[in-house]
């Protein structure tokens, strides 16, 4: 069998029940991950306990509830299917985007997009195993100023920070453009009557995405810039910087309801996404 037969019949596969099945297992999944984050959020905002986390300290939290173990399973086999789909999204092309340089560096990003959740999946596989703490001693910015720290100790590492920094300023900018154009609703087919609802919900989760890249990449060129990689922020220490600002409550309300608004939006997509 040649390599063309073979890419022949993955692209195949890919139109069929079980992958678009696999697919929306997997957007569901990635929705539930953000409704954690965003109802915690929420009531530190709102000054009722939670707790700022990224999308591991989600999988911890939850690990943690009745039937915890369980659910996390379930979120765990959800999370695998999305990063198939998303690495099998770039790979063929499945959406096409062709193979320019623009549509190369869209396939490229959705493919470290499907790698960043196997790696989510695995996290959860660990605390499931008890092989990992769920990110509780360290975790989310720890990582991210341990390994901000490691890079800067290379040669030419503050410029590679530097770069880092200015592709996830990219993926910000991204997120509020293709928020505020509605670029997300072109593979979208939710009933008439529902798509201004998932319009608006996807708004608000992709300029809340926006803000919080943004806040990353600030932080994350102010480490470089000052070579202090305790600068550095994940997820949740975006949160919680903005939680610390003057009317900090109120900002991270806000954000908080943007990523529970595309939490929802997922939901949709895993209802109506046309695979």
């Amino acid at each position: 069998m040649t390599t063309r037969t073979v890419a022949a019949e993955a692209q195949a596969q890919t139109s069929r029940p079980w992958f678009r099945a696999l697919s929306r297992a997997g957007m569901a999944a990635r929705g539930a991950v953000f409704l954690i984050i965003g109802i915690l959020a929420i009531a530190v905002a709102a000054d009722a306990g939670g707790t700022t986390t990224d999308q591991e300290g989600a999988l911890a939290v939850l690990a943690r509830q009745r039937f915890g173990e369980v659910l996390l399973l379930a979120l765990a086999i959800g999370l695998a299917c999305y990063a198939l789909w998303r690495i099998v999204q770039g790979i063929l092309d499945t959406d096409g985007k062709g193979d320019d340089a623009s549509g190369f560096a869209v396939r490229a990003t959705t493919v470290g997009s499907g790698v960043s959740y196997a790696i989510l999946c695995a996290a959860a596989i660990g605390i499931l195993t008890g092989t990992s703490n769920g990110g509780a001693s360290s975790g989310g910015s720890g990582d991210t100023r341990s390994t901000t720290a490691g890079v800067l100790g290379w040669p030419a590492g503050r410029h590679l920070v530097l770069a880092a920094a200015a592709a996830i300023l990219g993926v910000a900018v991204w997120n509020v453009y293709r928020g505020l154009s509605t670029r997300f609703m072109k593979r979208l087919h939710p009933p008439a009557g529902m798509r201004p609802a998932v319009e608006a919900i996807g708004r608000a989760g992709m300029c809340a995405r926006g803000v919080i890249f943004g806040l990353i990449a600030v932080f994350l060129a102010k480490a470089a810039w000052e070579y202090d990689p305790a600068e550095a922020i994940g997820l949740d220490g975006a949160l919680a910087r903005l939680a610390a600002q003057p009317y900090g409550p109120v900002l991270l309300g806000v954000v908080a309801v943007g990523l529970v608004a595309f939490a929802l939006y997922c939901f949709a997509e895993a209802r109506y996404r046309e695979v």
